[in-house]
């Protein structure tokens, strides 16, 4: 499993907006009214490795699905040009506190995904968000990756603590294991 990162993502700058260093972003969380509390920001390339800049966070506000930060010594279209593409962090100790059963996606990735019966399926390498439902990619030892879609029925338990998340795959999903009688 995944260390426990430094920094949680929240946003992702897609480009200036207006003349006055306004930074246009894709919001990337579940909390985006809680940004505009914040007092700085962190924008890097990668939240793992690479360097890192805090800035003093001026205002935020919303424009349809996106957010316009405000940031302190960004204060023109160009300066604001130069931090296209950039992850927008906050330091984890600043994340909204999670509800019981909710998760981050990096305390997801890396479990052993099993079904209800023990049959191993394989690892949780991926999280698709995809508006209707996320959906958990599995890579198993062999073969194709697996989709799961992330319902109620589907996912039964997360146990962070084992390492483990227990499933029921749709019908049809999984190709069935070989009968004792059909194996070699």
């Amino acid at each position: 499993m995944p260390d426990r990162p430094a920094h949680l993502i929240i946003g992702e700058v897609l480009r200036p907006h207006g003349v006055k260093g306004a930074l246009r972003i894709r919001l990337l969380t579940d909390y985006p009214e809680r940004i505009a509390t914040l007092h700085t920001v962190v924008l890097g390339r990668d939240i793992a490795t690479g360097t890192r800049r805090a800035y003093r966070l001026l205002g935020m506000r919303r424009n349809a699905e996106y957010g316009l930060l405000r940031l302190e010594g960004i204060d023109s279209r160009e300066a604001a040009d130069r931090l296209r593409q950039l992850l927008v962090m906050i330091p984890i100790e600043d994340a909204v506190p999670l509800e019981p059963g909710e998760f981050y996606l990096f305390q997801l990735i890396g479990l052993r995904v099993l079904t209800e019966e023990g049959r191993m399926l394989g690892e949780l390498v991926e999280v698709l968000e995809t508006g209707a439902n996320d959906v958990y990619v599995v890579r198993p030892p062999a073969g194709p990756d697996i989709l799961i879609p992330v319902i109620e029925g589907v996912v039964l338990r997360t146990d962070i603590d084992a390492g483990e998340l227990i499933v029921r795959p749709p019908e049809g999903l999984l190709t069935p294991e070989p009968d004792d009688d059909e194996r070699d």
